[in-house]
């Protein structure tokens, strides 16, 4: 677990939240304090009986009953009291809390939680007894700002999940209440999977909204135990103010013709850091794990980059998280200018 001030996403802190009782509702959450796990509101609606676990068969497991304290449907935010934290699991620091501005950008961002997607079979689980059990899902993709301006909520650009078996269940249940980091704070809380928006796209309740719906007595509950501050004083994410407007390519075809990919990856075989030795290793390790799974690598760079680029068309949204890696790792240059100039041209001639 980080030391207190370190900004972050902790995996350590990711709670799965376990409800009582059919049909055995679960969620994600985190802990935003020594005693508290924030998450929200509809994961534990009608229900006083909840369980939170920590590290699940990890050397560092632990779990324990825990209470609603708050529930806020409006905002859709809830914080749960935990019962007998143990002695070594205390001196946790609220995290930092941040706004996302109303403007043309497009961010990245980061979230952990358990969606129903990661289901595992267990051949040997606790207590030697085979059985089932859900993996945690680290999330990274990009924020479309303006979305779902009317629902107030952040719309997450994501990997799809590779498989939907259950058309009348979203593979993304159990994600709810996972909390959304941008540059070291937290800028939101996953609230709903839209289905008419696709298996790529989530919807996050904005940290900045929630001080419409929260009356005066939940607000100082929040900022007393997670560390809410108080809406004048939340500031921006940090990176937030001067970044460049980004397009989102998550809606093009994955059948396009070679010709009409060519310029973004002309653009991107010339950036400097991607012709380093392990430059397209970094960009390939921070986004979906089944790009380089599914990639035809090539020794020659052009080459390489374009059956990258063709194998995120197969898998909405990692295009996306493509090119945000590109920008992260080479930071601002006239090169990453070109590979925005691409990329904006070609979701426009395909918009």
């Amino acid at each position: 677990m980080r030391g207190p001030g370190e900004a972050g996403l902790d995996a350590a802190r990711v709670a799965e939240v376990l409800v009582a009782g059919p049909p055995g509702r679960r969620g994600s959450g985190y802990r935003v304090g020594a005693g508290h796990v924030l998450t929200a509101a509809h994961v534990v609606a009608g229900t006083s009986a909840v369980r939170v676990r920590f590290d699940a068969d990890r050397p560092g497991e632990w779990s324990a009953p825990a209470r609603v304290v708050l529930s806020a449907p409006a905002a859709d935010v809830a914080l749960l009291e935990i019962a007998d934290v143990p002695t070594d699991r205390t001196g946790v620091e609220p995290p930092r809390y941040a706004a996302v501005p109303d403007a043309d950008v497009v961010l990245p961002f980061s979230a952990m939680g358990f969606p129903r997607f990661k289901l595992r079979e267990s051949e040997s689980g606790g207590g030697g007894v085979s059985g089932r059990y859900r993996d945690s899902c680290h999330v990274t993709g990009t924020v479309s700002v303006l979305s779902n301006r009317r629902e107030g909520t952040l719309e997450l650009a994501v990997a799809a999940p590779p498989a939907d078996p259950e058309p009348h269940r979203s593979p993304w249940e159990g994600m709810s209440g996972a909390l959304v980091w941008c540059g070291g704070a937290v800028i939101g809380l996953v609230s709903a999977h839209h289905r008419a928006d696709g298996l790529g796209r989530l919807a996050a309740a904005r940290v900045e909204r929630w001080y419409e719906s929260l009356t005066a007595a939940e607000s100082e509950c929040l900022r007393r135990w997670a560390g809410l501050p108080s809406r004048t004083a939340l500031g921006l994410a940090d990176g937030v103010e001067g970044r460049r407007p980004a397009v989102g390519l998550a809606g093009l075809p994955s059948d396009l013709p070679l010709r009409e990919l060519a310029e973004l990856v002309d653009a991107l075989t010339a950036v400097p850091a991607l012709r380093g030795g392990n430059g397209m290793g970094l960009v390939l390790d921070s986004i979906s794990d089944r790009i380089a799974a599914n990639s035809p690598r090539d020794p020659r760079l052009r080459m390489d980059v374009y059956g990258i680029v063709r194998t995120c068309l197969r898998y909405p949204g990692t295009l996306d998280q493509l090119l945000e890696a590109v920008r992260l790792l080479e930071g601002p240059s006239p090169e990453v200018d070109r590979v925005d100039g691409a990329a904006a041209r070609l979701a426009r001639f395909r918009g």
